[in-house]
Formats: structure tokens, C-alpha cells, sequence
């Protein structure tokens, strides 16, 4: 089994769901009857799709997306090109111009499950687990066998700590899955917080025994420590994961974690930036290493982190809430609130970010408001909600291990 097997199985669920969009808009392009909208001097736009597809597939997109932009200069009704425009700006990661694209298509086309299925996938790109779910659940619906749609509706329950969903989700892959790491992982955490000790056992003590000695399995091993804040025993195995494959993804990403909960700061900086030189693209690097920073209150340097984390993912509510507690700290209130209402939008229900709106407002000379803020955060402060204060606070223990694809 390969490394790039174990870490990224999720590329694999990618790219057939966009092989599947394709051969869709092939199949669109071909039976669409040329009588069925208007076309320029009779021309029908087959020829123009065959050669956009011809172009996707050998991975020259701009030559692929003049092709199915004329084909709809055409034929504005063949649901095929916006598709596999969907998919070109999918790959790109170009996600607003791919969610637009799919959703035309889906639009022409309700009855294609594979389209729904793109659709989730952007969401799921953009972390936005919880719109991307309803979508998988209507791929499985209509194509209950797909892999692709239940592995990732199973992932979607699971980051959303929706654990039993998860683990009835997945667990039916196991004839297909069960020889990879990060599926076994996934379904015995998921076993574990549903309370299901048997599928637990099943699952990761099937991990063990496939995993043997492997970098990747001493990374999951740490991952699981570092989740039950079992710090040292995390640092044991992520260094051994470390010293078998110094190259692994994410590996010192997690060791970082784990030296920041300690706080150990300047080992916690040296592993995030070893995972950057690795994965240059991974937001929570940056985010992370801007929280470092800012306890080290080094401003000027985690205000250029928080930054670089939000160019790659302007959704990332830890890195313009942290951004804005930079500012208040610097008295840049106008700019502090600018990034807490961002926050606030991303993260509505936070009470950490409706507390630290209120104290920017106070500063601001608006009283009325903060005091509003105030009494929403103490309204929110139960203690679900002050748990997701916290992670705010300390930062989250997020998973780009399981959803990062390779470049």
C-alpha cells in the first residue's frame, strides 16, 4: 500500500466524481437533439464537446473551457458544459465559479446524481461540511451503491461529530475500504463516540494489524493521542512517524499541535513551518503558527499569518476571529471589527466571538450595540457553547489530514 493511498484517499473520490461529470456531458452532448434550442447557422455543438472533453482529460483546461463556453454560446441549454465547467473550475479550486457552473447544470439536469455529487464536493473543499451533507445524502439515495458519495457523506457526519451517522455511513464500505488506513481510523473513532465497542474493536484492531510498524500508522496513532490530549504519548509517535518517512504530510503539522498544547512555542513554530516546506497550501499551518505568534505577541508577524491562512480559505472563522483580537490588542478597533463581524458571520452561534465583538464596540463609543453583544454572549455560554469558545480561544484541533488532497 502506498503512502499516497493511505493519506489521501479522498483525491481518488474526487477525480472519479469528475470522471463521472465528464462522461455525463458527453452523454448530454450527444443525445441533446439539435432542435431543442437555437444554434448559430445550424451548427450543433457535438464536435465543440468532444474536443472540451478531449482537453479535460489530457489536463489542458483553458483549451477545455473555450470549447464548452462555445458549445453553450450555441446551445445555452446543454447541461454537459456547464458540468464539466463545474469540474475545470473544480480543479482550478476555483470553488465560486464551480459552484455556479454545477448549479446551472444541476438546474438542467435534477435527475444526475453525479452533479449533486460535484456540488458536494465543493462544499466539502471549502469545509462547509454541513451544505455539502444534504447533497451526499441525495447521491446515496439515488445511487445508494456509489463509494464516492457515502465516503464522503461519512466523513461530512464525522467532522460534524454527527459520530453514529458516521459509523452506520461508512461501516457498509468495508469490503471496499477496509485495507485503508484513514477509513479504519475514521470508523473506529466514529464506533467509539457512538458507543458501538464491537464495530470499534473491529476497526482499529484491523488498523493495527495492517498498519504494522508504517509511518502512517505511528501518524494516526499520534493524531488519536493528541484528540485525547494525551500529549507526550502523541510526540512519541509522531516522531517515530517522523523518523520513518521525514517527508510524510502532515506529520509535523500534528507534532506542532502537540508542542503548542504543551506550550512549547518555538518547537511548535519549528514543525509548522517543517509542514509548510512539505504542504505549502494547508490554511491551518498559518493559522496555527499566527496563534503562536500572537502568544508570543509577535503581532506584526501573526497578522501576516492569519493573512496567509485567509488567502487560502477566506471561510476560516479561528483565523479572522485571532486576527481580530491582533487588532484590538493594537488598538485597531475599526479594523478589529471588520474581522470579528467576518468571524461572526462564518460562526453565528460563538459566544467568544459575540464576547470579543462587544468589547470592540465598548472601545468604538458604542455602547448600546456592545451591550447587546454582552448579553448575547451570556445567553449563548452554556456549556456546549463554551466549549466551542475555548477551541476558539486555544485554537481547534482541526483534521487536514483527512481532507487534504495532493497537489
Amino acid at each position: 500500500m502506498s503512502s499516497a493511498t493511505t493519506r489521501f484517499l479522498l483525491v481518488f473520490l474526487w477525480l472519479a466524481s469528475a470522471r463521472a461529470a465528464d462522461a455525463y456531458g458527453m452523454q448530454q452532448a450527444q443525445t441533446q437533439k439539435p432542435g431543442s434550442a437555437p444554434a448559430t447557422q445550424g451548427v450543433y455543438p457535438q464536435q465543440l464537446f468532444q474536443r472540451g472533453e478531449a482537453a479535460l482529460k489530457s489536463g489542458n483546461l483553458d483549451e477545455a473551457e473555450h470549447a464548452f463556453r462555445a458549445v453553450l454560446a450555441i446551445n445555452p441549454q446543454v447541461a454537459g458544459a456547464y458540468a464539466n465547467l463545474g469540474v475545470i473550475y473544480m480543479r482550478r479550486k476555483q470553488w465560486p465559479q464551480a459552484l455556479g457552473m454545477l448549479r446551472q447544470a444541476e438546474h438542467l439536469a435534477p435527475q444526475i446524481a453525479g452533479i449533486r455529487l460535484n456540488i458536494g464536493l465543493v462544499y466539502y473543499r471549502e469545509n462547509d461540511f454541513r451544505n455539502a451533507i444534504p447533497l451526499f445524502e441525495s447521491a446515496v439515495h439515488d445511487v445508494p451503491d456509489s463509494f464516492q458519495a457515502r465516503y464522503l457523506l461519512g466523513l461530512c457526519y464525522f467532522f460534524v461529530e454527527r459520530y453514529g451517522d458516521a459509523a452506520t455511513t461508512l461501516e457498509p464500505l468495508w469490503s471496499q475500504a477496509s485495507g485503508q488506513l484513514n477509513y479504519l481510523y475514521v470508523l473506529g473513532i466514529a464506533a467509539n463516540k457512538a458507543r458501538r465497542a464491537d464495530l470499534e474493536q473491529r476497526a482499529l484492531g484491523h488498523l493495527v494489524e495492517i498498519g504494522q510498524n508504517s509511518s502512517e500508522f505511528h501518524l494516526l496513532m499520534g493524531k488519536a493521542h493528541l484528540n485525547r490530549e494525551e500529549y507526550d504519548e502523541a510526540i512519541t509517535e509522531l516522531e517515530l512517524a517522523a523518523k520513518g518517512d521525514p517527508s510524510l504530510p502532515f506529520v509535523h503539522f500534528n507534532l506542532g499541535m502537540a508542542y503548542l498544547k504543551k506550550q512549547d512555542l518555538e518547537h511548535a513554530i519549528a514543525e509548522f513551518l517543517k509542514d509548510i516546506a512539505i504542504e505549502p497550501d494547508v490554511t491551518y499551518n498559518y493559522d496555527q503558527l499566527g496563534q503562536v505568534y500572537f502568544l508570543q505577541q509577535q503581532d506584526q508577524e501573526a497578522e501576516k499569518m492569519f493573512r496567509k491562512a485567509l488567502h487560502l480559505d477566506p471561510q476560516l472563522a479561528s483565523s479572522h476571529f485571532q486576527l481580530a483580537r491582533v487588532y484590538q490588542r493594537e488598538n485597531r478597533y475599526p479594523e478589529a471589527l471588520t474581522e470579528v463581524d467576518a468571524a461572526l458571520k462564518l460562526d453565528p452561534d460563538s459566544p467568544g466571538i459575540h464576547y470579543l465583538r462587544g468589547q470592540v464596540l465598548q472601545r468604538l463609543g458604542r455602547v448600546q450595540e456592545a451591550k447587546a453583544e454582552m448579553q448575547t454572549f451570556t445567553q449563548l455560554s452554556n456549556a456546549a457553547r463554551e466549549k466551542r469558545h475555548q477551541e476558539l480561544e486555544s485554537g481547534p484541533m482541526p483534521n487536514p489530514e483527512l481532507t487534504q488532497e495532493p497537489q
